[in-house]
């Protein structure tokens, strides 16, 4: 089911800011920031063996990421887990009693398909399923 650990992402205020903040700290560049309409975010990424870390800021107020550093401020937001078959994953996990935050696929950054795991089922923790286009 889970293939590996796609990324880990920190919320931030700023993008931008972020960017510079964590290429000094890491010593590499981001790739592009990359802004998702539908989920009203901006998100960069670092590349890195085996995973990537994801910045990623809110556009509006009226956002969940947004409303997630308002009430526990910058940092860790969620862990991603890529999988092959996303539909039959979240299938199996609503079998399974998880609470599911998104019931299907929707569209995420560079092509891929993402739903979110509810916290409250995940020992506190968000978590994001993607799937990569097939090739990629």
């Amino acid at each position: 089911m889970v293939r590996r650990i796609e990324h880990i992402a920190i919320a931030v205020k700023d993008v931008e800011a972020s960017v510079r903040l964590f290429e000094t700290l890491l010593g590499r560049g981001c790739g592009s920031i990359e802004t998702l309409p539908d989920e009203r975010v901006k998100v960069a990424f670092f590349e890195f063996e085996g995973g990537r870390i994801e910045l990623v800021e809110g556009i509006g107020s009226d956002n969940p990421t947004s409303k997630f550093i308002e009430r526990r401020g910058e940092g860790l937001h969620h862990i991603c887990l890529e999988v092959e078959d996303l539909p039959e994953t979240l299938r199996l996990l609503h079998a399974a009693g998880f609470s599911l935050i998104d019931t299907a696929p929707k569209l995420g950054s560079s092509g891929t398909r993402v739903a979110f795991l509810h916290p409250k089922g995940c020992n506190g923790v968000l978590i994001e399923l993607v799937e990569h286009p097939i090739g990629a």
